[in-house]
Order: C-alpha cells, then structure tokens, then sequence
C-alpha cells in the first residue's frame, strides 16, 4: 500500500493541530498505516490539496476539491476520540 498523505487542520496550524496530528500518528503506528501527516492552517487547504488523501480538522473546511474531511474536535476532548479514529484508520485503509 502506498504511503498516504493526510492534512492535519485547525484554525491556525499550531496548537490543536499539534495534539491532533500526535493521536493520530500514534493510531496510524498502531495499525502499520504508513501516512504523511502534514499541519496546516485552514487558510492553507487549498495549497496542499494535490495527493492528499484524507483531510482532518478541528474547524470547519470548504472548497477540499473531492478530498474527504473527517471533523476532528473529539480528538481534542475526548468524548467520541475512539470514533474518529476508527473513522481515520477506515478512511486510509481503504
């Protein structure tokens, strides 16, 4: 399977982004999904679009040209976090 690209997005690509894109990578190890996790502001979106597989956000995103977009704000609370991840780990293994 090749190497999947994933953008890891919140609203300024820093802070929530950062305890996304761990629990995510963490997931990703645990079920041998070997993916490229790249943080980004929402406003960056459309520049990192081209290869991109799967799109996970904290906020809300528009105009992802077909990408999917998994809402990711339970990654940062906890409630529903098992969810979302079964959700990633579907998404990238298909």
């Amino acid at each position: 399977m090749r190497k999947k690209r994933v953008l890891v997005v919140c609203g300024t690509g820093i802070a929530t982004s950062t305890v996304v894109t761990e629990k995510i990578a963490a997931a990703l190890r645990e079920h041998g999904i070997a993916a490229d996790l790249i943080q980004c502001k929402v406003t960056e979106v459309p520049s990192y679009l081209e290869g991109t597989d799967l799109i996970v956000a904290t906020t809300v995103v528009t105009g992802t040209q077909g990408v999917p977009v998994i809402p990711a704000v339970s990654l940062l609370t906890g409630i529903g976090e098992q969810d979302v991840i079964k959700k990633i780990i579907e998404a990238l293994s298909s």
